[in-house]
């Protein structure tokens, strides 16, 4: 499709199909046409938007969406961040990129839509810490499991407990050194520093 010139073109709304480098642009008019289909690079993004008139912008709920939706917004859009479950049925045809943006771009001005709401940049750093931190909790107990069993192979049990570990690991490891080997001993000190690099980073 030729590319129209946008500067005379009025929009309902604009469907984004958001990808990793190339996002796909789907525009219909007041009367439900499709007057835009396009596809641009990442980078192009403002630069083509602050061409378009502004309107809805429907994007599906993804990592990307909250970043692309406060960039919109301050260039003027109502963006509207749309889980998939809502998007499916406006989808038609094959899934592809251009009809899911399409399927966005029918689904973005539904005056009931229920959207994702936006979340500002300190909402986006504080889940990436939560993230980040669950990493570290589920590394430190599957750490802490490790030596745990590697003592139950060499004959000792401990309570359940990180802090009753702790407390009786290295007793366990001079007292039991004609059972657990100076090789044993070392890989076990190993993941105790691990756990302890893990509490700090935690």
């Amino acid at each position: 499709m030729a590319k129209p010139n946008i500067e005379f073109l009025t929009f309902s709304s604009i469907g984004l199909d958001i990808g990793k480098d190339v996002f796909h642009l789907v525009g219909f008019d007041e009367t439900g046409n499709i007057i835009l289909r396009r596809k641009i690079k990442r980078l192009a993004l403002i630069k083509i938007f602050d061409e378009l008139p502004r309107c809805f912008v429907g994007m599906e709920a993804c990592l990307s969406a909250h970043f692309v939706s406060r960039t919109l917004r301050k260039l003027g859009f109502e963006p509207r961040i749309i889980p998939d479950i809502y998007v499916k049925p406006f989808l038609k045809g094959q899934k592809n990129d251009y009809n899911d943006a399409e399927a966005i771009a029918e689904a973005a001005p539904r005056p009931n839509l229920r959207c994702v709401n936006e979340k500002t940049q300190d909402q986006l750093d504080l889940q990436a810490l939560y993230r980040v931190r669950s990493r570290l909790v589920s590394r430190r107990t599957a750490t802490v499991n490790q030596i745990r069993a590697f003592l139950i192979e060499q004959g000792t049990t401990v309570r359940t407990g990180m802090s009753a570990l702790r407390k009786s690991l290295f007793a366990i490891l001079e007292n039991r050194t004609d059972e657990i080997s100076p090789r044993m001993s070392d890989i076990i000190i190993g993941l105790y520093e691990d756990w302890l690099w893990l509490d700090e980073r935690i």
